[in-house]
């Protein structure tokens, strides 16, 4: 029979879970505890007749003595422990590592799907396979389930967080979630499985992967120099995205821990400091099963459930595959309410929105949270999803949607040649060999390698080596390809970084789409790769969607380093510009004749220009409100003849009733025709009478959110001061 644990250290913890002495345990068996201590220090095993006292004494049965892979069900049942306020009076008002995002279904696919193909055990070369699953309970499976997570326990918890709602942010999330269970007797579950990953390996307290993500805040153990998170605030999405603030974990293991690798159970409360029965509490709360170890045996530790628990707590898995399941109680989108899902759900006329009382679509309405995953995998994650010529893909992904146990949605399967066609045609022909130099008919891709300069570490002056990124361009077919003329930019874990769109395009291009491979994503064997993703990673923000200076960027290499990164963009967008030019015809071809046929009247004296520089304005302005929050703008300015035409910068600011209007910074700023950017400064080709710019501004330099506030643009002379 199998056997899963050794034997003394089994022993010793089941007579700590159930509160019981070595000698108790050799009193009830007729032994002496020198035999007892014996079995537990490991230098002798009980005899089979006396595994059937053991078990008798334990309260279990023979079968989990001998084969030790679970936990007896005796002694110290599974409870909610509570983090005591602390003794200098300190309160915290909620986890500052959730307000890093919104409570958003679309940020929380990026982040943990990129936290699962960090995790992927590569030695099988298998892709690691991600299953959402939104399920609405109601009824009497919603009381099952508040049975099974002890909710007569927390509610006083809940109760007290909701008399302070009206002081603080956190309060106001958590009381809107209760009254929306009780008042419409339902309750969102959103799951998070992932399967041929590493799972939550580790002590419950010591270094791990299990106590960084369940005991520890702001700490990364990601390996490798591919791996997307390195900031660990990407768990911090789970518990954002619980109006409860509450997430239940149940994870299979690549490694065992004490003996055993299935049916690791924790679960974790994000509450802000509260007083219940004047007791004060920090904030945090675990459910668990008691620690014997710790004072008065009240910290909740994990613990190995059996399956009827499991199910109980709808975290069953479908296999003992590794990896973790994360169930979001109480999952909300309040996307939704910003007006960020228009686009993603315009071409979906089934979807059905559910209005509450004051006229706002419904956070919770499961059919449109599970497009808005849909639609976000497929943007971000369409690479590692991209097989061909051999390779297998990083990630599959599912998502499904459920109401008590029935389906509600099909489990649908993410196709990156559905959500990005074009992009993903381009990366297949690339690892299948059949890329061309250049576009001459539909459905070729082309390849072309960009320079990345390297810089030296630590401030020091030169250039470690040249890593060669790799360009792919394709025409843009399918409507899932919007906006047109872009560029996707990944490393190593195939994750979509940035996104942005290529400046000054020949009049008349065709819509193309263009992916920019760096890093590992060329190869793991491709010169400087190692250390062109090591560079990249340190260049991007918490959110990883753009590669610019960052505070790393700067501490390890230098304040200038990211300009090493801006040649490389001004590298891959000159290299487009040229690959989807058309060819210029010769400039006698089919004119001879033509010129023959046409009178040429003498032109007459052009009015002698004003000599001194003139000052270009802004002469129109369509501004949007972007998917993120920014104000997303296209601008056209008229420039007067002139022998000199006097560079001008575009300042962004916020309307205001009265005072200074707040300035904004640019998170972009691109030319498109008749000009030129330059560090923020608009330089106007010679002779050109009208110029186009674009630019979205930095959402982090917003005072407050964009759709409360109206923008005002101005073209300044100079510095722009």
């Amino acid at each position: 029979m199998e056997t899963g644990e050794e034997f003394g250290p089994w022993l010793a913890r089941q007579l700590k879970l159930a509160g019981r002495t070595q000698a108790e345990l050799a009193e009830e068996l007729g032994l002496t505890r020198a035999a007892v201590s014996a079995w537990i220090t490991g230098r002798s095993t009980p005899r089979p007749t006396v595994m059937v006292d053991i078990a008798n004494a334990l309260g279990t049965d023979v079968g989990t003595v001998h084969t030790r892979t679970t936990d007896t069900q005796a002694g110290l049942p599974v409870t909610w422990y509570h983090r005591p306020g602390y003794l200098d009076g300190g309160r915290d008002l909620g986890n500052a590592a959730a307000f890093a995002f919104d409570a958003d279904v679309q940020v929380l696919a990026r982040e943990t799907c990129q936290n699962s193909l960090d995790e992927r055990v590569k030695k099988n070369g298998r892709p690691v396979r991600v299953r959402y699953t939104l399920h609405e309970l109601t009824g009497e499976a919603l009381d099952d389930f508040r049975d099974a997570i002890l909710w007569n326990e927390l509610f006083p918890h809940y109760s007290a967080v909701s008399e302070i709602a009206g002081n603080q942010k956190v309060g106001r999330v958590v009381d809107s979630g209760v009254r929306d269970m009780y008042e419409k007797g339902r309750l969102v579950l959103l799951r998070v499985d992932d399967y041929n990953a590493s799972g939550l390996t580790g002590d419950d307290y010591m270094d791990g992967k299990f106590a960084a993500v369940v005991r520890r805040q702001l700490e990364s153990l990601k390996s490798g120099s591919s791996a997307g998170g390195s900031y660990g605030l990407g768990k911090a999405t789970l518990w954002a995205t619980s109006a409860l603030g509450l997430v239940l974990i149940n994870s299979t293991l690549s490694e065992p821990h004490e003996g055993r690798t299935e049916r690791r159970m924790i679960g974790r409360l994000e509450l802000p400091w509260r007083e219940v029965d004047g007791k004060p509490y920090a904030g945090p709360a675990w459910f668990g099963r008691p620690d014997p170890d710790s004072p008065g045996a009240e910290v909740a530790r994990s613990w190995w459930a059996d399956e009827a628990t499991v199910a109980r707590l709808h975290l069953t898995r479908e296999s003992d595959e590794p990896g973790t399941s994360f169930l979001i109680v109480g999952a909300h989108d309040v996307a939704i309410l910003d007006g960020k899902s228009s686009d993603a759900d315009a071409d979906d006329e089934s979807v059905d929105v559910d209005v509450n009382e004051e006229g706002n679509e419904d956070t919770r309405d499961i059919r449109r949270m599970h497009r808005r995953l849909v639609k976000a995998l497929g943007r971000d994650f369409w690479a590692a999803m991209t097989g061909g010529g051999g390779r297998l893909p990083l990630l599959e992904v599912f998502v499904r949607t459920m109401r008590n146990g029935d389906v509600v949605v099909p489990e649908e399967q993410v196709d990156p040649s559905t959500e990005q066609p074009s992009r993903a045609r381009a990366l297949r022909a690339h690892y299948e060999g059949t890329t061309v130099e250049r576009l001459t008919e539909a459905g070729q891709v082309a390849a072309r390698n960009v320079p990345l300069k390297l810089p030296l570490s630590g401030g020091v002056w030169g250039t470690l080596g040249t890593h060669q990124a790799v360009l792919l361009i394709t025409e843009a077919t399918g409507d899932a390809d919007t906006p047109k003329n872009q560029v996707h930019s990944l490393r190593g874990n195939r994750m979509t970084v940035q996104k942005a769109g290529v400046s000054r395009l020949p009049v008349g291009t065709n819509p193309f789409q263009a992916v920019l491979l760096v890093g590992e994503a060329t190869g793991e064997s491709a010169p400087f790769a190692k250390e062109a993703e090591e560079f990249l990673r340190a260049a991007e923000p918490p959110e990883h969607d753009r590669w610019g200076q960052t505070e790393e960027l700067t501490l390890r290499w230098s304040p200038s380093a990211y300009r090493r990164i801006n040649a490389l963009t001004s590298e891959a967008n000159s290299a487009i510009r040229e690959l989807v030019a058309r060819p210029k015809r010769s400039s006698r071809e089919g004119g001879e004749t033509l010129r023959k046929a046409l009178t040429v009247k003498k032109a007459r004296p052009k009015a002698k220009a004003p000599t001194g520089p003139v000052v270009p304005a802004l002469d129109g302005l369509d501004a949007t409100i972007g998917y993120d929050g920014e104000w997303r703008i296209t601008a056209e300015v008229s420039i007067p003849r002139g022998d000199e035409v006097t560079p001008m910068v575009p300042v962004a600011q916020l309307d205001v009733r009265s005072g200074g209007r707040p300035k904004l910074d640019w998170a972009e700023l691109v030319a498109v025709e008749g000009c030129e950017v330059e560090d923020g400064i608009l330089r106007f080709t010679p002779g050109v009478r009208r110029a186009k710019f674009r630019g979205s501004t930095d959402v982090t330099s917003h005072p407050v959110k964009t759709r409360f506030t109206r923008l005002v643009l101005e073209l300044r002379a100079g510095k722009g001061e």
